[in-house]
């Protein structure tokens, strides 16, 4: 049991995926031009985390080295449609706002990363645990991210107007460099806490 926890605070905290090992980025900079798209992409990525670290590590005696990666892709890319045609039947405001992002997910470093270095090495609920530690990461680093930009750029959080009638939005925020600007930003504060730390 420790060691799960150990593999859920990893994603958490330690080794986050966005702030620690700067994976993932076309989506943490694309999509998190609100809170809401932040975690409904967080969301999405760490279902097909859980999912597909499980199988992956479920097969991982059956697949040949030989074709790992292509048989990854496909593992990946099939719980990737079942996210994509579930938001598109049940939550079609957020598919439509997380358009192309949602089927690249396929494709994202992070997912092919943990089955490569994790699922592919370890047992089952070891692997389960580390895609829902590093699904909650990047879910977590994606909310501050979309909160941030949500707040300066249209003085509002999940829709809902959190500033002043007299706040000017900065419009920048919302846009591609606000993305960079929160990012490195929240990086730098991150960095900083953990070299005085040590």
């Amino acid at each position: 049991m420790k060691t799960l926890l150990e593999r859920l605070k990893a994603g958490i905290l330690i080794d986050n995926p966005t702030f620690m090992q700067v994976l993932g980025m076309c989506p943490t900079l694309a999509v998190t031009t609100s809170a809401q798209n932040a975690v409904g992409m967080g969301l999405a990525t760490t279902a097909v985390l859980i999912c597909s670290n499980t199988v992956i590590s479920l097969l991982r005696k059956c697949i040949p080295s030989k074709i790992r990666i292509p048989a990854f892709v496909v593992i990946i890319a099939s719980f990737v449609t079942m996210i994509d045609l579930l938001l598109q039947a049940y939550i079609p405001a957020l598919h439509a706002q997380l358009g192309l992002f949602l089927p690249l997910i396929v494709v994202n470093c992070l997912i092919l990363g943990r089955a490569e270095a994790y699922a592919s090495k370890n047992k089952v609920i070891p692997s389960l645990f580390d895609g829902l530690g590093m699904g909650l990461g990047f879910t977590l680093a994606l909310t501050t991210i979309g909160t941030v930009r949500e707040i300066l750029g249209a003085g509002s959080l999940f829709g809902i107007s959190v500033m002043p009638a007299t706040y000017e939005p900065a419009i920048i925020m919302i846009l591609a460099p606000g993305a960079f600007f929160t990012l490195a930003i929240l990086m730098a504060i991150l960095n900083a806490i953990r070299a005085r730390k040590h």
